[in-house]
């Protein structure tokens, strides 16, 4: 990675391993890191695992999805020689820079954020009990970001609310302590920025959804693929147009595919005179997508020492950027450094 790069601008996103990652994960964001943001910046790209640990896990899965999710990335081509690919827990100035963004922000501001608010909602109704950590977690997703100096953040529209706290966070910290902390940006993609699931058009397709059926996986075998989009919703009516509000199942199809195919849901809208050529379209659509991805998995998989190697090589140079940063701020807040 040349100086000039990383001297222009710096790029970090992340991938939580909650659930195994899915067609939305990869149309929303992952390929966008690939085809672009590798290419154009100093890009880090992280495996998040502490953002996991915020509700109920079962501790050998989360290993296992964070292995996974390191693995898939690579797979769809996130190159070592062109960006950084490391597992958050295995840097530990993003848990140090936590508790200090913890400190800069109010309570009030934890409280507001939508995802906590829908989550701890959630663990409610199932009787369950609320982690403090699911409350805190957007001051860690504000450490993982500004620890790096990070100017742009891509990131899907449900998560454009952190980064909007992560730049809060920033200027009031500079504000207090002096300039330590690059302000970021959010950047959401222009196409495919949420994938909805296959059936329920109007939720996103989400990775750690108890009800899987409208859920394409990246390691979903061809038969499965192709049932589920074969079974997705559509709508009342038989005409194939694109309408968000009121054929939302069609929209969400001719999404995928246009996604799929670098083409516009309009268009492609007058190909289709019916759902069932729609679905069959998008399904091997679909499947064009998967099937290089899913070859240079199972290389992978087969090799497993150079996950490992990727992996040290990133968490190393991630802590390198990281380590004299959270040092700066520690000093700026009043902490007396070691001996």
């Amino acid at each position: 990675m040349t100086e000039t790069k990383t001297a222009e601008r710096r790029i970090f996103s992340g991938v939580k391993p909650s659930g195994h990652l899915t067609l939305g994960n990869y149309l929303g964001a992952v390929r966008r890191w690939v085809q672009e943001d590798q290419h154009r910046a100093d890009a880090l790209f992280c495996v998040v695992d502490l953002h996991a640990l915020t509700v109920e896990h079962d501790p050998a899965r989360v290993r296992r999805l964070t292995r996974q999710a390191a693995t898939l990335l690579l797979a769809s081509g996130l190159d070592p020689e062109l960006c950084t690919l490391f597992v958050q827990s295995h840097v530990d100035e993003h848990t140090r820079l936590s508790y200090l963004m913890e400190c800069t922000a109010t309570d009030g501001e934890m409280r507001r954020m939508i995802q906590y608010k829908e989550k701890s909602a959630r663990e409610r109704a199932g009787g369950g009990s609320v982690r403090l950590s699911l409350l805190t977690y957007p001051a860690l997703m504000a450490a993982d970001i500004l620890v790096y100096g990070t100017h742009e953040v891509p990131v899907g529209e449900d998560q454009t609310q952190h980064v909007e706290l992560a730049r809060d966070l920033a200027q009031r910290f500079n504000q207090r302590y002096g300039p330590v902390f690059t302000v970021p940006r959010a950047v959401n993609p222009q196409v495919s920025a949420r994938v909805m699931d296959l059936q329920d058009p109007t939720s996103k397709m989400g990775k750690s959804h108890a009800e899987t059926a409208g859920i394409v996986y990246l390691l979903d075998e061809p038969d499965v693929v192709r049932k589920k989009v074969m079974r997705a919703v559509t709508d009342s009516g038989t005409e194939v147009r694109y309408d968000r509000t009121e054929q939302p199942g069609v929209a969400n199809l001719l999404d995928i595919l246009a996604s799929c195919t670098d083409g516009k849901p309009e268009v492609l809208a007058e190909e289709f005179s019916s759902y069932g050529a729609l679905k069959g379209a998008t399904a091997e659509a679909v499947l064009e997508v998967l099937r290089p991805l899913q070859a240079r998995h199972a290389e992978l998989c087969a090799d497993p020492s150079y996950v490992d190697g990727v992996l040290r090589a990133g968490a190393e140079r991630a802590r390198g950027l990281a380590r004299p940063r959270v040092d700066e701020a520690y000093a700026a807040v009043g902490l007396l450094p070691p001996a």
